[in-house]
């Protein structure tokens, strides 16, 4: 018997992405998760001319994402603080895929609307991991950086999303599955991102407890989160109204068919968003707030004028203010809320948050489709509309009282 002593051989290292590598890939990963969402913005256009659906399905059609989203977020939200980034962020992908595939192969509208809560689903389960990991893969003393490419990734991946896909209904024969392919594509490359990317977080216990959603607003945020909770909801209206109802209002109300006007009627909101969004960034978030009330009402105001004059460019152009509004009033909201929060609570102060946001995002939108149906588009509209105005008003009250309360 030999006297050598046996060694066992190390275990492979496993090959992972340097951060930089890993946080170009995350960005684009997470960008094309929201590019899907963004495509079906004019492709549900296509799709109601091309099964004759009414126009409350239509919304339902839109609306729904803001249910799956906010079932996940709520449940999921969490998970990876638990389990790691990479397992949620692939699995939200893989989700992604089926959505993907879902859409695609729709033999009709209901497979698209289930389609669509699938995609609502995966974004909901990926966002938090992936703000997080783009963070965490920044360079050291540099965190705001992560933070702007998700805002950046999430708002621009919807604006971005819309336009490129009216430019394909526009120019290019089977648009849809054209855009899908190229969805496809970047989902599987972000898979691979995610497989390959160091991990920035242990396991860790209470996965599952996790899952339990938690929704509360400490009382010192109460007050905040009061007076910011009608802006919150009037741009998050104005934000379906610009994905839910702008690109089809193009043919229905201005009586123009064309693909790229639908795909600029839905991006122009959210690409002003991103734009006001690093304007804002050195205000005083109570300016800030004040800056985002007013745009919500004057473009709110544009919305309406455009509508009842027939003039497309004058709706774009309360569109774009509605941008400012969301940019700056949501933005605002969350600076003036969660620092009245402790640490451990801020996590039920945001779900209360997406509750107000989602609810406002999908709700308002079936019931305009319903009215729609009723009473013809236009009042619907012009009603939405007037409604977003009156919440804006509501907290434009509200926030001179915290002023005057504040002395400042």
């Amino acid at each position: 018997m030999s006297s050598r002593t046996a060694v066992a051989a190390p275990a492979p290292q496993r090959f992972s992405l340097s951060r930089g590598l890993a946080l170009a890939g995350t960005t684009l990963a997470f960008t094309s998760l929201y590019l899907g969402a963004g495509f079906l913005t004019p492709l549900l256009v296509v799709y109601r001319e091309r099964w004759g659906f009414p126009p409350v399905i239509l919304t339902v059609a839109f609306a729904v994402y803001a249910v799956g989203f906010l079932a996940a977020a709520l449940t999921l939200g969490a998970l990876s603080d638990h389990i790691g980034r990479r397992p949620v962020i692939v699995g939200a992908l893989l989700v992604q895929v089926v959505a993907t595939l879902m859409c695609r192969f729709a033999p009709d509208v209901g497979w698209v609307i289930a389609g669509r809560i699938v995609q609502g689903v995966a974004s909901g389960a990926a966002t938090g991991a992936f703000t997080a990991a783009l963070v965490e893969f920044s360079p050291r003393g540099r965190a705001a950086l992560g933070a702007t490419l998700g805002s950046v990734g999430l708002t621009g991946g919807l604006a971005l999303g819309s336009l490129v896909a009216g430019v394909a209904i526009q120019f290019v024969p089977a648009a849809d599955t054209l855009l899908f392919v190229v969805l496809l594509l970047l989902t599987g490359l972000g898979i691979g991102v995610a497989l390959l990317s160091p991990e920035t977080v242990p396991r860790s216990s209470g996965a599952i407890r996790s899952l339990i959603p938690r929704i509360s607003i400490p009382r010192p945020a109460r007050q905040e989160f009061v007076a910011a909770a009608p802006v919150v909801a009037a741009v998050w209206m104005l934000a379906g109204l610009s994905g839910g109802l702008a690109p089809s209002m193009v043919r229905s109300v201005f009586h123009l068919d064309s693909g790229v006007l639908n795909g600029v009627a839905g991006f122009i909101a959210p690409a002003v968003s991103v734009i006001t969004g690093f304007a804002i960034a050195g205000l005083a978030s109570r300016r800030a707030m004040s800056i985002g009330i007013i745009t919500a009402i004057v473009g709110s105001a544009g919305i309406i004028g455009g509508v009842l004059a027939q003039s497309l460019l004058l709706m774009f152009l309360g569109q774009a203010v509605a941008g400012v509004a969301f940019g700056a009033s949501f933005t605002a909201a969350l600076r003036l809320i969660l620092p009245q929060a402790a640490p451990a609570e801020r996590a039920g102060v945001v779900a209360g948050i997406y509750v107000v946001s989602y609810t406002a995002f999908g709700l308002p939108i079936i019931v305009e489709g319903g009215v729609a149906g009723a009473v013809g588009q236009v009042p619907a509209v012009v009603g939405y509309a007037l409604l977003t105005i009156a919440l804006a008003v509501v907290s434009l009250i509200a926030q001179q009282r915290a002023r005057k309360r504040q002395g400042s």
